[in-house]
């Protein structure tokens, strides 16, 4: 932890360390900073479940490792605190422009039709004659708006628009009311993932101190924000405060509220419920001084990307950043989640703001009378409260770098990476330059006779143009970046002046509106903007992750094969924190982060290739020209809706709604048992091999002898790439064992979603259609196998490499592993005989699972590489591994002619969890040797 009594900046981790050497280490902060190890013991822990079911089938299938030692698999349990909550599940089936292919309304995991989930209110919708579906197809219990009645053709899709009416049945084809749309994808999602949620209800009864939330009623960044954070914890007569460790790289957001927390892997995670604490270096803490003030059209989003640049120009990567100065107090408390929520893309540990008056008002809406009393008079007692206008509180620090928030225009980021900033003013330039510039990170390499390329194409029997930089793809979402109010009520007031000057958007493109929780449908219904955004498309479709994940619905066949058929390059817009090509929809090359206004903005104007300060975004009825800033809400009239309608009323309604849970959720079955009783047919859930042949003592490190390279490649290899989190490809390895399971494509769901299988994860391992493997030479999941020369997928030639008893290695070049926080990005190599990562430079996070999974992160020296040593990718390595190993460690490796690389263990906590095999295999072994 850092924090910020006015002594030192570590204030916090004294409250962690149990030895008078720590408290030194602490005291003696300026002299030890990156060379003294300190363990960190978190208050609680936070997982959601793409992340968070591996991670307890991984403590299940320790549990049965454990039984069959003879040790009391009841031993496995969380020590740490820990909530788990289900939001990542959540899928498009239904937007406002149209419906995807028709969802199947198979249960796979039994063969039968599935039924709508017990205790879900029987949908209403009316058209306007009021007249209902009664059509009877297998698992739809109709209650869908009639037109005409006849089911569709199993496998086909028809995207049929009717006026009023926008949304369709996908068994019937028929329109649906609008007021159905969340209701109708949750019924969805809770079918399409009942194994999952079975699996979950079980962990809930089976291990103790854990707290499961179920789908729908929260995004786990908001539930923390607005349900699970105390600032001080108070247990067993003692106060303390709080702190998290979570399993998604943005649990830093809890940093605005003035609680520390991190991400870490949930390899890392499961440590530390089992009670492992976190080992990590004294880090360097960089003060931010926030100066100046804010442009009245700047939002916090605006605040966000314009602090993301600035802070990773300044290289503060692998640091603690606490703010400081006068401009503080100008940023509300969600203000400053929003700004702490990035911390990840400038690639610091965590992004602090200390205690203040504003924080306390922020805390009267969702604490209680006695909590605010001992949080105030805890945190002023050991000086943790902070008067940001007092400069004789200000503390001393590593460095100071400073921000001044006068020179934050509105911006959006893209296309490809978060960090490159684009001004909105300066947006249609950029853009073509993008389209002329070679591909990479800003361009798409368009020639130049081809960037005024329009495909004309029908769309509920009208016809449109698309061009490059055509908006196919606007997403209003209000999780992480946009979990404040401000932003939202900003968008909603937007859509209310275009309603009534006559815009609106066109209706092929793919809008929705996905709150971070109830509590942002409440204030956008309460404040009356919410039929607005209706209007113009952007339909609450539902609560959890899903356009950031890759969970959009298929863009209509129109569209996409207009997009194909010119080579366009098409954009998605949306208020999310993840934008990588391809991550949205395959065909969606460009894609941009922006506040919610400007999404609605960009929506309206129908293409990112306009200067929204020169040109219109549209015409009204009467053929006036409007532009963006005679619809842009003023600072004034934001912060007077956003005061009387962000009411403890709402947090209030969330606490009620926590408490409940969902009928569907109280009425679940589950085992009783303390072992899970695995299911071979299961497709979801399966026992990992982790721990097959565990030992009960730990080898001794082996070097890697021999070893070919799986994959050579190039910089920015992201975790997306590694581990894609999206829809699963028909043509890849995850389908065909899928498909030999006898599912259809229907039923794939995502790799999100299956990350409970061990058996799809490891299929799915370098999966992504957008790597670039220089082995052979092009982008796709597949690497040359070369002692045969044959090209094949990549999890082919594992299985091969494997079968034949031959060790792999990676080459990579630099911010190996960057983007999501994901396991599996480890837990897939791993399990494809990979022994360790050579690369230019990792990321941190992913450093740490490397570790974490009993790979070795091995790094070029300095001024080397893979080109430097004249590597081809196709040589035998041989890297020596001493039996006394140390942290960074120069070993040698040998190719024929030999070169040193470093070993990034960073403690000897790295060593011991490498020489394990792993964390789990480490503290599956301290289980048993404190059995016996």
């Amino acid at each position: 932890s850092l924090l910020f009594c006015t002594e030192h900046p570590f204030g916090h981790l004294i409250d962690t360390l149990q030895s008078e050497h720590g408290f030194q280490i602490i005291l003696d902060w300026q002299k030890q900073q990156n060379q003294a190890e300190v363990a960190f013991s978190p208050a609680r822990v936070l997982l959601q479940d793409f992340t968070g079911i591996p991670a307890m089938v991984d403590l299940a299938a320790m549990r049965d490792a454990l039984a069959k030692q003879g040790v009391d698999p009841n031993l496995v349990n969380p020590r740490c605190p820990t909530d788990l909550i289900v939001d990542h599940s959540l899928q498009i089936d239904y937007s406002k422009c149209a419906i995807q292919s028709p969802p199947s309304p198979m249960d796979e995991s039994h063969g039968a039709t599935a039924r709508s989930p017990a205790g879900r209110p029987s949908p209403r919708g009316s058209s306007s004659s009021g007249s209902h579906c009664s059509g009877q197809r297998p698992g739809h219990r109709g209650g869908c708006s009639k037109v005409s009645c006849s089911d569709a053709p199993s496998g086909r899709s028809t995207a049929v628009q009717i006026e009023n009416t926008p949304l369709l049945c996908p068994f019937h084809l028929q329109p649906v009311s609008e007021p159905e749309t969340m209701i109708r994808n949750q019924e969805i999602e809770l079918i399409r993932n009942k194994e999952r949620l079975q699996f979950f209800k079980w962990c809930s009864k089976a291990f103790k101190n854990i707290n499961v939330v179920p789908p729908d009623i929260n995004t786990v960044h908001q539930l923390n924000l607005e349900y699970l954070c105390q600032v001080v914890q108070e247990g067993e007569g003692f106060i303390y405060p709080d702190s998290v460790v979570g399993t998604d790289s943005h649990t830093t957001m809890i940093n605005g509220l003035g609680i520390l927390g991190w991400g870490v892997g949930g390899i890392e995670s499961e440590a530390v419920m089992l009670g492992q604490p976190v080992s990590l270096t004294l880090p360097q803490v960089v003060g931010c001084k926030i100066v100046g003030t804010i442009s009245p059209l700047a939002t916090s989003i605006d605040i966000v990307l314009g602090i993301t640049k600035h802070l990773r120009q300044a290289g503060i990567g692998g640091k603690f950043v606490e703010f400081f100065g006068p401009g503080v107090q100008q940023l509300s408390a969600p203000d400053r989640t929003t700004i702490a929520n990035m911390c990840p893309e400038y690639n610091a540990t965590v992004s602090f703001f200390p205690v203040d008056d504003i924080t306390l008002q922020h805390f009267k809406h969702t604490s209680t009378d006695h909590t605010l009393v001992v949080l105030e008079d805890y945190l002023k007692a050991i000086k943790l409260f902070r008067s940001y206008s007092d400069q004789s509180e200000e503390p001393q620090y590593s460095e100071v770098i400073e921000m001044n928030l006068s020179s934050i225009v509105p911006h959006v980021s893209g296309p490809k990476r978060p960090q490159d900033r684009v001004a909105v003013t300066c947006m249609k330039e950029d853009f073509i330059n993008c389209l002329n510039e070679k591909v990479g990170f800003k361009g798409f390499h368009i020639s130049k006779e081809k960037q005024a390329t329009q495909v004309p194409f029908l769309h509920e029997g009208a016809e449109y143009n698309l061009a490059h930089g055509s908006v196919v793809i606007a997403a209003v979402i209000s999780c992480t970046n946009n979990c404040n109010p401000s932003v939202m009520l900003a968008a909603g007031l937007l859509a209310k002046k275009a309603i009534e000057a006559g815009l609106k958007v066109k209706p092929y493109i793919r809008t929705s509106l996905v709150p971070g929780s109830g509590t942002v449908t409440h204030y956008l219904n309460t404040s009356g903007v919410l039929p607005y955004l209706r209007k113009l498309g952007f339909e609450v479709v539902g609560y959890g992750c899903a356009t950031c994940v890759g969970n959009t619905a298929p863009l209509p066949e129109s569209v996409v094969d207009a997009i194909k058929q010119g080579d366009l390059v098409a954009c998605g817009v949306l208020s999310g924190n993840r934008h990588l090509e391809g991550r949205l929809c395959d065909c969606v090359r460009a894609n941009y982060l922006a506040s919610p206004p400007l999404v609605v903005a960009y929506a309206i104007a129908g293409t990112v290739s306009i200067n929204l300060e020169t040109e219109p975004l549209g015409v009204n009825s009467e053929g006036k020209d409007v532009y963006l800033r005679d619809i842009w809400p003023s600072k004034e009239e934001v912060n007077h809706t956003e005061e009387n309608i962000v009411i403890d009323s709402m947090f209030k309604e969330l606490r009620s709604r926590m408490e409940k849970g969902s009928s569907f959720w109280n009425s679940l079955e589950s085992a009783e048992s303390a072992l899970f009783p695995w299911d071979p047919k299961s497709t979801y859930i399966r026992c990992p091999s982790f721990f097959n042949k565990l030992s009960k003592e730990a080898c001794t490190p082996q070097s890697i002898e021999g070893a070919y390279p799986l994959l050579f490649l190039g910089d920015k290899v992201t975790t997306d790439h590694i581990s894609p989190a999206g829809s699963i490809a028909r043509v890849s390895a995850a389908a065909k064992y899928l498909q030999s399971k006898r599912l259809t494509p229907r039923e794939f769901n995502s790799y999100g979603a299956r990350r409970g299988n061990d058996a799809v994860m490891t299929r799915g391992t370098f999966a992504s259609i957008k790597l670039q493997n220089r082995l052979i030479g092009k982008t796709g999941p597949r690497t040359l196998h070369i002692p045969s020369g044959q090209t094949l997928d990549v999890f082919e030639a594992a299985e091969r490499y494997q079968r034949d008893g031959v060790p792999l290695i990676i080459l990579a070049g630099k911010e190996y592993g960057s983007g999501s926080s994901r396991d599996w990005a480890a837990k897939g190599p791993y399990l494809m005989g990979v022994r360790a990562v050579i690369a230019e430079s990792f990321e941190k996070i992913h450093r740490n699972h490397l570790v974490g999974m009993g790979i070795a992160p091995l790094q070029f020296l300095p001024g080397q590489s893979a080109d430097s040593l004249e590597l081809c990718g196709k040589e035998r390595f041989t890297i020596n591994i001493p039996q006394e190993l140390i942290p960074r460690q120069q070993l040698i490796t040998s190719t024929g002619k030999s070169f040193s690389v470093m070993a990034l263990f960073e403690n000897d906590m790295d060593v011991a969890f490498f020489r394990h095999g792993g964390i789990l295999k480490y503290v599956a072994r301290i289980k048993f040797t404190r059995k016996h």
